[in-house]
């Protein structure tokens, strides 16, 4: 009910039960959906998530520069896991698609952080 209610902390665990297959049958699109839900309500274990599912390709089509864009808002939060996958999957980018992930995290940013974030 909590995710249904819009509370990020809530789609984020309930992406986590999608993904896992706990206590539900493992949905990757689902566990996308709901990651999708709270990290653009500004939850960084979201945006670390949702990066995931794109670099793997689970419950998305794999893009990396989807991957770069989440993890780079994730790591300017300080998620220091985010930093360490962002810079693996840069190197497997070449530098039109740097620049793609690069022009998406500043609109990620824009949108799903900057209005969450706390005076």
């Amino acid at each position: 009910k909590a995710a249904d209610q819009e509370l990020p902390d809530a789609q984020y665990r309930l992406g986590m039960l999608y993904d896992k297959g706990n206590g539900v049958p493992e949905d990757d699109a689902k566990a996308v959906h709901w990651y999708r839900k709270a990290a653009r309500q500004g939850d960084v274990k979201a945006q670390f998530s949702l990066g995931l599912m794109y670099a793997l390709g689970q419950g998305v089509p794999p893009n990396n520069a989807q991957a770069y864009a989440w993890w780079g808002i994730a790591a300017a939060q300080g998620d220091k896991n985010a930093k360490k996958n962002k810079g693996i999957v840069e190197n497997k980018m070449t530098p039109g698609r740097i620049a793609k992930g690069q022009e998406l995290a500043a609109e990620y940013w824009e949108k799903y952080v900057v209005p969450f974030q706390k005076n």
